[in-house]
């Protein structure tokens, strides 16, 4: 690909690089397509856009045909655009990360509404302070030292949030805990000496508006 740009120029269109990069196979055209590669090129309006235009690349017309094409035939933009939920989970299904906001990001007027702190708010709470937080969960750990203590990363938008759970707590949701990929967790904040963690009491799946467990980025690094 960046021994034909050098040579011919940047790609004008979808259908200029699948002729120019003839070893793209379909399935690589619409991957790039899903998670916004071919966004830049020239006509590409929007993600679906370009994964029609991969399909019309893929029965390409003749120059002559083309020519006499009615303009506004080919000017039709038959797909919506995504929306920001399934442009991002169009990205961790294709690349395992995105480069839009973080998932809790287009949560957080809501959960602020409901008393919810962020992660780097932790950081200037006072020791016992009852506190509700939620995030992603990027990591599970259940050191065989720790006595039955469940330990999890939860991830949001400024930071990670360091939660404990107590043996009998983690027993009282263990389904919760490990398969929930968003968890809202209520708790006593213990923050000494530069160690913030919260001792969770209680724990409920977030159910987020456009996306469930089932369709949700797995960020998880589990029991480790």
């Amino acid at each position: 690909m960046i021994e034909a740009r050098s040579r011919n120029g940047n790609f004008k269109s979808v259908d200029d690089l699948a002729a120019r990069v003839p070893v793209l196979n379909r399935k690589e055209l619409v991957a790039l397509a899903r998670v916004g590669a071919l966004n830049s090129l020239g006509e590409v309006e929007h993600r679906r856009d370009a994964l029609w235009q991969v399909e019309q690349a893929g029965r390409p017309v003749g120059p002559l045909l083309r020519d006499a094409a009615d303009p506004g035939e080919t000017q039709s933009k038959p797909l919506k655009k995504m929306t920001h939920q399934e442009r991002m989970t169009a990205d961790f299904a294709g690349t395992g990360l995105t480069t839009g906001p973080h998932p809790m990001a287009y949560e957080r007027a809501e959960l602020k509404r409901k008393g919810f702190w962020t992660a780097a708010e932790l950081e200037n709470g006072g020791t016992n302070r009852f506190v509700r937080i939620a995030g992603s969960v990027i990591a599970r750990q259940r050191p065989g030292t720790a006595k039955g203590f469940v330990f999890l990363s939860l991830e949001d938008e400024t930071g990670i949030a360091n939660i404990i759970l107590a043996p009998d707590i983690f027993e009282n949701n263990r389904i919760v805990t490990t398969r929930s990929r968003f968890l809202q967790i209520e708790g006593k904040l213990q923050n000494q000496d530069g160690v913030v963690h919260v001792k969770a009491q209680r724990l409920e799946p977030l159910h987020r508006s456009g996306m469930d467990d089932a369709t949700a980025p797995n960020l998880a690094r589990n029991w480790h």
